[in-house]
């Protein structure tokens, strides 16, 4: 580990201005996350123009492949919160080991998460009741992006571990070329430009698959040759009994948390069928329930725009949180985290107060269906003004995460979802006989749990080291 190089990066992070700081490591990890962004509203555009059905399938794909995915991620927050406190508390060689361990345990685990993806997809589809027109395209691109999973997640550890020590320019680099490249490759495998072929649904997550695979490769190229802060070695990532122990202690409350949210938006899709088709039915609609969901993944694509920022300001939050909490600087930590809050509050009561005024521009620019353009009016006025909320739970959420206290995370994220929204979309949709219930208890979840989480951040229980216990 480049001692000097994190050195510096750790004196700026503990002892430098607050806002100045976390502007300078949250803009690259925005630009990241609008590049991201930038990827899922072009393969929306792209699919769009195929039609309704084609536009659906990746919405019914994802909760799926996040639900896997987030189990090892609860694993690599934990690992974050290990290497970012070793670093605050200036340990560089037990930073190193804890980075080493949890490569190598990304990498065994993605490999059978993604077998296990490519094999139980049809089964998954099928539980989460996607309708039978949407199904065939659902199901060709789950399994494609659950084949390239292994390169996902170790590109997806790459990541974390230089974000634990404030090298957030880094992977922005590699993951900006990838999105990019992506980006490119798209409407040639959508639609079979030039010498490619027509693989229409398919050749959206042929696309991505192939990027996340040049990424993983470019990324393990510098951590194996030290080109970055962080050194990894055979050695250390020979399996590590003691620090496995560890990071499982502190990872699994957040994987816990993390798969059941994920499991929850499994869950909500089911939901948005069921409440589409329900309100289609009573009113002479048919099809309706593809109308509910197609507006879903509009609104979905269309919030992580706004999110990119916010979620930018929390991760680099996170960072200056971990250190700052391994160097004991507590109220430091807090007063970090409370100044992140109220940036996320500001840009997303802006980015929603636009969503507002532009709803029918933005929703007809994707696809020029009436319904979906329909539809989205009851997006605006019962579910948009939720957004800056969900900002304060967000940052919250990162707080806990980040100081390692994943018990707190897990039970925040499982509170809001299992608690409030699912029970509130389904039984609001039921009530009104309309989706605009279900709309409406999405929002209510977002308000009600920001101010749950919000509360419990103020007793300052979060306040300690994972890294005194040893």
């Amino acid at each position: 580990m480049d001692g000097g190089k994190i050195q510096r990066m750790r004196e700026q992070v503990l002892s430098g201005p607050v806002v100045k700081t976390l502007i300078l490591l949250a803009y690259p990890l925005i630009i990241n996350q609008l590049v991201q962004v930038l990827y899922n509203l072009t393969d929306t555009f792209w699919l769009g123009k195929l039609g309704r059905e084609e536009l659906a399938a990746p919405g019914t794909a994802w909760p799926l492949v996040w639900f896997f995915m987030s189990i090892g991620m609860g694993f690599a927050t934990a690992g974050f919160a290990f290497v970012s406190q070793y670093v605050g508390a200036g340990n560089y060689e037990k930073a190193n080991r804890s980075a080493g361990a949890l490569y190598s345990l990304m990498m065994l685990f993605a490999i059978g998460v993604g077998a296990f993806g490519v094999v139980s997809a049809p089964y998954l589809l099928r539980f989460m009741g996607v309708s039978e027109t949407i199904y065939p395209y659902a199901l060709a691109y789950t399994r494609v992006i659950f084949g390239g999973i292994p390169f996902a997640f170790t590109l997806f550890a790459f990541n974390f571990l230089l974000r634990a020590i404030g090298d957030t320019r880094t992977p922005v680099k590699i993951n900006v070329a990838t999105v990019l490249l992506n980006l490119v490759l798209d409407p040639f495998f959508i639609f079979g430009w030039g010498p490619f072929p027509r693989l229409g649904v398919v050749g959206a997550a042929v696309a991505t698959m192939l990027s996340n695979s040049l990424g993983s490769i470019v990324g393990g190229y510098l951590l194996f040759t030290g080109k970055v802060g962080i050194h990894l070695t055979l050695k250390n990532l020979k399996p590590d009994p003691y620090f496995y122990s560890r990071i499982f202690r502190v990872g699994l409350p957040a994987s816990v948390g993390t798969s059941t949210t994920a499991l929850g938006f499994v869950i909500l899709t089911r939901i948005i069928f069921t409440i589409g088709e329900l309100y289609g039915q009573t009113h002479g609609i048919k099809g309706f329930e593809d109308v509910a969901f197609a507006t879903y993944s509009i609104t979905n694509r269309l919030t992580n725009f706004m999110f990119a920022f916010s979620d930018g300001i929390s991760m680099a939050m996170g960072t200056m949180v971990g250190q700052a909490i391994g160097a004991k600087l507590y109220e430091r930590a807090k007063e970090i985290a409370e100044k992140a809050m109220a940036i996320n509050f500001t840009i997303l009561g802006v980015g929603t107060l636009l969503f507002a005024l532009f709803r029918v521009q933005i929703f007809s620019f994707f696809i020029n269906d009436p319904a979906i353009i329909a539809e989205s009016a009851k997006v605006v006025e019962y579910f948009s003004a939720s957004l800056p909320f969900f900002g304060i739970f967000s940052a919250v959420n990162n707080v806990f995460q980040s100081s390692g206290h994943t018990k707190k995370s897990m039970i925040l994220s499982m509170f809001r979802l299992w608690g409030l929204r699912l029970p509130l979309s389904y039984g609001l949709g039921v009530l009104t006989k309309d989706t605009a219930g279900l709309w409406l208890g999405m929002g209510l979840s977002n308000v009600l749990g920001a101010l749950v989480a919000l509360a419990w951040f103020l007793r300052g229980s979060w306040m300690k080291a994972i890294i005194e216990e040893e």
